[in-house]
Order: C-alpha cells, then structure tokens, then sequence
C-alpha cells in the first residue's frame, strides 16, 4: 500500500491523457570535445580528460538517502551510476583515455534523468575497447611532525572474457595529517594561565578492493555487479606538554586506534519490458567501526594520573531494493521509480576512568549504546520534455514515507511522510549562452551517530544523544548562468537560496546537556563563479587559469539567545585557483594553485570554537608527460606556511547565564608538503 500511494501521488501530475506522439524528441545543443582536445595534457585515463574541460565542475554525488534522485553530474554512456562506492567519478579514473570516444556536456533538463541540474558531463566510450591497466603512485612527505605517507596510490585492470566486461582494481586513500605548535588558555581578565605545546599527527589508509562486472544479453538487456571490500586503519597521536602560571604543570596524551573494515555489494539489470525499459537495482553495505579513545593527563608534582577511555564497537548498514522505468511518449521522457531503503546502527559504547592504580574502570554512560533504524519507502515520477527554442523542461514529483526508532529503546517508532520533488528548467539561446533554474522539495541527511552519546574527550564536552532528531527538510532554488567567452575560455556564475526547516546543530538536551538537534527555520544564500581562462589569445599559448570562487550566508536563530547567528560549521567562502602551462613543442608543464577554505564557528551551549586553516594554501609544481611512457610531476605545498588557527571560548555553565571561564587560541605550524606522483598505463 505504501508503494502504491506514493506511485500515486507522483504520477498524478503528468499527462497521461497526451496522445502518442510520434515525433521524436528535439535534440538538445551539446558541447562535444574529442581526445585530440586534450593531447596536450597527455592524459591516462577518462578522468584527466574531465578534469580539464573548460568551465565544468565536478560535482561527486551528495550523500543522499538511499540512491533517490541523482546528483553527480556526471553519466556514462548516458547512464547514471548508481552506487553508494564512488559513482561514475570514481570509474572514470579507471578508464584509459584510448577508450574514450568524446565528452559531450549537456543540460540536465534534457536528460530524462531526475535530481541533476545546470551543465553535465556525459563520457561517451568506444564500442570497441582495449585491455589494459592503470596505475598511479603518490606518496607524501611532510617536513614537521608527521609520518611519511608512502602507499597513497591505486592500480586497476579493464579486459573482457565471456562476453563480460571486468575491473578489478586496488586502491589505497591514504592521507596524513600534522600539526603542531603554542596553544595559549587565557582566565577571563585576559592574563595567561597555561600555556601548551603541542604535536599532533594522524594517519588513515583505506585499501578497496574491487571488482566490476559488465554484460549485455540477452537481446538489449544489460547489468553490472561491483563488489568491493575495504579494511582501514586510522590512529591518532595527540601529545601536549602543559605550563600554567600555577606551578601545576604536566603533559597530556591522547590516543586513538580504528581498526575497521566494510563491504559493498552494488548489482543493477536493465532489460526492455513493455513500451520502455525497467531497471532493478540492489545495494548492501556494512561497515564494523571500532575505535577506542584514550586521554591521560600526568602530573609534573606527582600527583596520581587522571584519564578517560571511550570506546565505541558499532555496525553500520544500508540495505537498498530499487526500480526504475523508463519509456517515451512522443516528445515526453517518462520514469517511474520504487524505493525501499533500510538504514541501521548498533553501537556498543562504554566509558571508564583511571583510577589510581593504574586500571581503567568503567562508569555509567547512559545513551551510550543502543540500535537505531529507519525504514524508508520512495515513489517518484519524473517528466522530461522539449519546449521548443532551446527550452528543455523536466519535473519530478513524489514522496517517501519512513519509520525511525531507537529499536533497544522505550520510545515508540516515529513515523513520518514527506512530499518532495523538482523542476528544473534549461535554456540555451544561443552557442554561447546556457541557463538553468531549478527548484526543490529536499529530505536531507542525518548521522544515526546523533541519536547516542559521544562524548569528545580532547574537548572534555559530552554531547548527549537525541532521540528526537529528525532528516531536515528545505526549499531551494538554484539558478545558474553559463558564457562561453570563445578561444578565451568560459565562465559559469550559479547562485542558491535555502529555506531549511529543521536544520541539524547545536540544541539543548534535558536540563543541562546539549547534544545535536533540529532548529526550526534557517536560511542558506550562496553564489559561485567557475571560470577556465585560455591564454593563448593573450600570447602565452598552453597557460589557463581555471578559478572557482564563493561565499555563503546562513543564517539560523540561536536557541539559547534567540539571535540570528550562522549555521555552526559551515562552509562560508572558498577560492580555487589553478594555473597549468604545457610548454608547446615539449613534454613539460608547470604550474601553481592556491586554496581558501573558510568555515564558521560551531556554537555550542557552553562554548564557542572556530577553526581554520590557511588563510592560503599554496603550492606549484612541474610535470613530465614523456618518461619512458610514464608522466612524471613533483610539488612542493603549503609553500606560503599557512598555519592551524583555533579559537575557543568556554563557560563555566550555559553561555547565555554563565561567566566565562578561558578562551584558547591555537597558532600553529603545518610547514611544507612534497608530492610524487607516478602515473602510467600497462
């Protein structure tokens, strides 16, 4: 019955009344760059050709509930891929360059494809494809603090056998991460009362391994199975030595190992039936997440340590069942789509003190451990049409339903149903210009992490669990703005507002605990410029400059003081620059880019942080694209020394009530990176 109402309710908006027509579609304007756009660049694989069309953003799927509308603009083949393991983005980097027939950018509205907007990328590949592997090596080295990272890389193999297309591919994300310096703690008058030096450094590496396999038949159909597990290690190393003013000095040590693994089962089949095709689609992914967190603070006086050990054992799973039909009627894109998602988190969580022996020894934690699950159901029905004189129209209408309970809890299952949907027109009047404007009904995301406690012990903050928490839900229109400026380049402006109800941050929880919650109403207003400038015309033939530029303003009402106040931790400007020279007649290239990352302050109810880092990020680089068939570069980042900036101010108590008890400031080194990176194809 569920499914059935919200069939109905998408599929009573579009004409089914029409007649069927029997003229084709108009075809919708295209950009169309072949390989030979990109020689210049020696690229390897389908990815280094996307990542130098002028103009394009990338934009990597949202973290969405269950699969639901798309949101990467990026297709294959004309094909969503629709998986919760990288999407098309991450194929890409798996496809030689030599088995890339074109790019062809288009409008989202003409695509019969619900969620995407503004331009997309749609990587056309050769009937005819080659065996063959990639591999790509990039290790990392930091002057100050931090271990080497020396495994950062992934290898990959496309061949066929059987009439089945097969990937299989390995890859490390591994990232490392320092920095360390002065943290001073001021007494509300201003005077310093300690002083701290700090090392900090953490790595993580995630190894997948995948498999994908492709096939085709019977008659039209088609399917793809991709399997891939990933075990990963992240620890933490967080060391200080403490000054204070009042003789008490010491060091504190925090230490954190994750030592986890997950699996991924994503499987889809298409076939013709009827008038139009059907597609099936099935997700399971299981991650086991265990971490235990451990903080001891030692005595230079010899007074008995003091420590805190959390410890978390959790299972996270997604279980997805989804169907999509497609067919036309005349002019009219139509599809149909059936969701049902299952979401769960079994988390053990304990908590234990040092006492003065030496043993840790476990205290109450309430909301610690518990299971939360959602059971969601989703119908929508998308209509994709032409209007004429370059207009391209496409609607989206439906719903889900959902059931949300603490299952190990007293409470009884929430339940809920929610209308979303869009419309996005496109329009391009000419070669030149483009346009698109959308407007939304969106169920965003929430962290079941959220409804349990998480204490944060670097911070000596308990964040409490909220079992009342609910996904928020927004308003959102979005208009962008594309020009092409001819052999100069191209440049693309997209302006956004959000009304949210329900936004995720900071609230109060019982008489004295805060934890995350939902606010009523908040606001979000943002523009973005991406621009590729060509330098050839201004006489430095084989030099671009490809900026992205923007700011945001959100806006949400405070619960403790009822101000307007920003959004905790958002993002609230940024700037990319990246500037390419392929010297002509030569295999070497140069460059520079420079970065700002801007975020607000998170506002709890006892206190206030704000953390940064930069404010710039610089770095440059040289590249060789010919050494014995392998592309050579080398960089030197954070050339400028930006820096770690952290700014806290504490109460003793709520901060709207109480007096403040410190205020930090955080100044510290992150100093230079030099990257490797070996690339090549086999």
């Amino acid at each position: 019955m569920r499914l059935a109402a919200l069939f109905l309710a998408g599929t009573a908006l579009l004409p089914w009344s029409a007649a069927a027509q029997t003229a084709p579609a108009a075809a919708s304007a295209k950009q169309v760059h072949a390989p030979a756009d990109f020689a210049r660049f020696a690229p390897k694989t389908a990815y280094d050709m996307l990542v130098q069309v002028p103009g394009f953003t990338i934009r990597e799927a949202d973290q969405e509930r269950g699969l639901g509308q798309a949101s990467e603009n990026v297709l294959i083949n004309g094909e969503r891929i629709a998986n919760k393991t990288g999407g098309a983005i991450a194929e890409l980097q798996r496809i030689a360059f030599a088995n890339v027939e074109r790019i062809e950018i288009v409008d989202a509205s003409s695509l019969g494809i619900a969620g995407l907007a503004g331009q997309v990328a749609n990587i056309i590949l050769k009937d005819a494809r080659k065996a063959g592997g990639q591999f790509e090596w990039r290790p990392d080295f930091r002057a100050h603090y931090s271990r080497p990272n020396l495994f950062r890389g992934n290898i990959s193999y496309t061949g066929k056998t059987g009439g089945i297309d097969y990937t299989l591919s390995l890859e490390d994300q591994a990232g490392r991460g320092a920095i360390g310096g002065p943290e001073h703690f001021y007494a509300a008058d201003g005077s310093l009362i300690e002083r701290r030096e700090e090392v900090f450094h953490q790595e993580s590496d995630t190894v997948t391994a995948k498999l994908r396999l492709a096939f085709d038949g019977p008659g039209t159909a088609k399917g793809n199975l991709t399997l891939g597990y990933s075990p990963y290690w992240n620890p933490v190393y967080d060391y200080e030595q403490r000054f204070r003013t009042d003789g008490n000095d010491g060091t504190r040590l925090r230490l954190q190992k994750l030592d986890g693994w997950m699996y991924d089962i994503n499987a889809d089949y298409e076939f013709a039936f009827g008038p139009g095709r059907l597609k099936v689609i099935g997700l399971r992914h299981f991650d086991h997440e265990p971490i235990v967190s451990t903080q001891v603070d030692s005595f230079a006086s010899g007074a008995p340590d003091q420590g805190t050990r959390f410890t978390r054992d959790s299972h996270v799973t997604e279980t997805i069942a989804r169907g999509e039909y497609r067919w036309k009627m005349g002019k009219n894109d139509l599809e149909v789509s059936l969701e049902r998602a299952v979401n769960g988190l079994d988390q053990r969580g304990a908590l234990a003190t040092l006492d003065p022996q030496g043993d840790f020894v476990p205290v109450p934690f309430p909301g610690g451990s518990g299971i939360v699950r959602e059971v969601r159901y989703e119908g929508m029905t998308t209509l994709s049409r032409p209007l004429g004189s370059g207009f391209n129209l496409q609607l989206a209408a439906g719903g889900e339903t959902s059931t949300l309970e603490r299952v190990d809890g007293d409470l009884a299952p929430r339940r809920f149903f929610r209308p979303k949907g869009s419309l996005t027109l496109g329009w391009q009047p000419d070669k030149n210009w483009d346009l698109s404007l959308k407007l939304r009904r969106r169920v965003g995301q929430i962290s079941f992490y959220d409804f349990l406690a998480q204490p944060n012990l670097k911070s000596e903050r308990q964040n409490s669990g909220n079992p009342d928490l609910v996904p928020p839900q927004s308003w959102e229109v979005e208009l962008e703005v594309g020009r092409s400026l001819g052999a100069a380049g191209k440049t693309r402006l997209r302006g956004y507002y959000y009304a949210v109800e329900d936004i995720v941050d900071i609230v109060p929880i019982g008489a004295d605990g805060e934890g995350v919650g939902n606010l009523p109403h908040a606001t979000r207003f943002g523009v973005e410029s991406t621009s590729t400038i060509q330098f050839a015309p201004l006489g430095l033939p084989g030099a671009k400059l490809d900026a992205k530029l923007g700011f945001e303003i959100a806006r949400v009402r405070d619960p403790l003081t009822g101000e307007m106040r920003p959004i905790s931790g958002t993002q609230d400007r940024w700037a990319e620059l990246n500037f390419r020279h392929d010297i002509p007649k030569s295999d070497f290239a140069w460059g520079a880019t420079a970065s700002l990352y801007h975020y607000t302050r998170y506002v709890y109810l006892t206190e206030v942080n704000q953390e940064n880092e930069g404010p710039w990020f610089v770095n440059a680089f040289v590249e060789h694209k010919d050494v014995f068939g392998l592309t050579l570069r080398a960089q030197v980042g954070n050339i400028f020394s930006a820096r770690h900036y952290f700014d806290r101010t504490v109460h003793d108590g709520r901060r709207n009530a109480s007096p403040l008890l410190f205020r930090q400031r955080n100044d510290q080194l992150i100093g230079p990176i030099f990257t490797f990176t070996i690339r090549g194809s086999f």
